[in-house]
């Protein structure tokens, strides 16, 4: 659903499929234990002897008093609710390229035998942060757009820009102008104090009906992996969150921002009481960096992978928590705090390290220059560093190239990785390689090759350098390995001149 709510869609197929293979297993574990299970039940170990005993008492049961019958969210919402607008907007469909562009079949058909551009129409909600017209929303509900249209809760319109936006973070920033008339601003509250169960409030413009507001509970925090963002840290709530509510306001219970609704999970588009928003936190960043153009995480040099069971267990864990250390950059702020590979980082500024994501997000709440405190575990101990963030460098210089060698990367945009420039790319890469950042339509690889890709050898010979792939590719390579979204591939032109792809 193009610039509405993202919605991530699990298909009643697989979930089905899921449902009937747990039956199936759970029916041949019950046999097994039916077959094998009763020498296991004798001894002084017994299931039985093991089972809490019933709690019989009564639950006091009170009629609700005069003043409980009476309360309302109302307050709430009297106060937040005309800092949340609706967000419209408008986008001319380009075409591509056909006969109707060349002027040889205009003039045989005639100038008013042309399609008309067609306009599409989106929604979604928006935060007013700036009384003098700053609106924050998703970037998703704006990108693109032709013409945006901002309408209050009191029903005064206004035409709005984009003045800020970040991708990786899926924000945008908009600006209105009031004429000089001031908006009322929303309350922002910290959003790492947010807790399990705590209470929320959800306003938005669900399918484009007005402005809604629902009610529910924090069902998780720091939920990862949710492919929203490159800095994956998320609030989930089961207020009902539906398409047209992105951009707009999760609140506390005390009417104060926690959070922007971006996302749900959802089998046909509707809420299923799933719900992710960024958290406030980060939508201060955003903001703060709104005025240098640029948002700037901080940077460690370190490298690594969610901690599993199997490895917990190796390295002397109990349980699994916390990124194992595979790669630390020399001379990198970790580095000189003495992480080397092999630590698993446990803790930094209190806060859990769950995987790459959350630690992502953790340095990009803070600023460069501060010093984070880390706990991390080696060699069957816990120890603890001071670890100063730093500005990612850009080294080497990412040299953007396009290649236009007779060879498999006729066609291909590719440039350097470097701390930098991965991050500002922010979609997970490594920091070091070589990444495809374009490639032209006409261009042989197009039909295998994606921006983000990482090129590992052109022709067999390894690739490190923008300098290593166009050497190769002036040699005629007519073969490439890459990875992908986490896949290898070979690809390259076969004895009968057509292209071929191995993994």
């Amino acid at each position: 659903m193009k610039m509405q709510d993202r919605t991530i869609t699990l298909t009643g197929t697989i979930m089905d499929r899921l449902k009937i293979i747990g039956g199936i297993t759970l029916a041949a574990i019950g046999a097994a234990t039916l077959v094998f299970g009763t020498s296991h039940l004798t001894g002084n170990t017994s299931v039985s002897a093991q089972i809490p005993p019933v709690d019989t008492s009564q639950p006091q049961r009170v009629v609700p008093a005069a003043g409980q019958i009476t309360l309302s969210y109302a307050p709430i919402v009297k106060t937040a609710a005309p800092a949340v607008v609706n967000v419209y907007t408008a986008t001319v469909e380009r075409r591509q390229g056909g006969l109707m562009d060349d002027p040889f079949f205009r003039q045989f058909f005639g100038q008013g035998s042309t399609q008309q551009p067609r306009v599409q129409q989106s929604l979604g909600s928006g935060v007013v942060v700036g009384a003098d017209g700053l609106i924050i929303t998703n970037n998703h509900v704006v990108a693109g757009a032709d013409q945006i249209l901002v309408a209050l809760a009191d029903r005064r319109e206004f035409k709005a820009k984009v003045v800020f936006a970040d991708p990786r973070l899926d924000l945008a920033l908009l600006k209105v102008d009031t004429g000089g008339a001031a908006l009322p601003v929303i309350r922002m509250a910290d959003s790492d104090r947010v807790e399990v169960g705590d209470i929320t409030v959800a306003i938005g413009n669900p399918f484009g009906v007005g402005q809604t507001v629902t009610t529910g509970i924090v069902s998780a925090v720091a939920r990862t992996g949710i492919g929203v963002s490159d800095w994956q840290f998320f609030i989930q709530t089961d207020a009902a969150i539906n398409p047209g509510n992105s951009g707009g306001a999760l609140l506390d219970s005390q009417g104060r921002l926690i959070g922007i609704n971006t996302a749900i999970f959802s089998r046909g588009g509707g809420s299923n009481g799933i719900g992710f928003a960024i958290p406030a936190k980060m939508v201060r960043v955003f903001l703060n960096a709104a005025d240098k153009g640029k948002l700037v995480s901080g940077w460690i040099g370190v490298e690594g992978e969610a901690l599993t069971a199997d490895t917990a267990k190796q390295l002397g864990l109990d349980r699994p928590g916390g990124l194992l250390v595979t790669g630390v950059v020399a001379g990198s702020p970790g580095a000189r705090a003495g992480i080397r590979a092999g630590d698993v980082l446990r803790l930094v500024d209190g806060k859990e390290v769950v995987d790459g994501g959350q630690l992502r997000y953790s340095l990009a709440t803070e600023g460069v220059g501060r010093a984070l405190d880390v706990v991390l575990f080696r060699e069957g101990s816990e120890r603890r560093v001071s670890v100063t963030l730093a500005p990612p460098p850009e080294n080497p210089p990412r040299s953007i190239t396009p290649i236009a060698a007779n060879s498999i990367l006729n066609g291909v945009t590719i440039a350097n990785l470097s701390p930098a420039y991965a991050q500002e790319l922010g979609i997970g890469l490594p920091e070091q390689g070589v990444v495809v950042v374009a490639i032209d339509g006409r261009a042989p690889a197009v039909r295998f090759l994606r921006p983000g890709a990482l090129i590992e050898s052109v022709g067999g010979q390894p690739v490190k350098t923008v300098a290593d792939a166009v050497g190769l590719a002036k040699k005629g390579a007519l073969v490439m390995r890459f990875s992908q979204n986490g896949q290898r591939a070979e690809c390259g032109v076969n004895a009968q001149g057509g292209l071929g792809c191995r993994s």
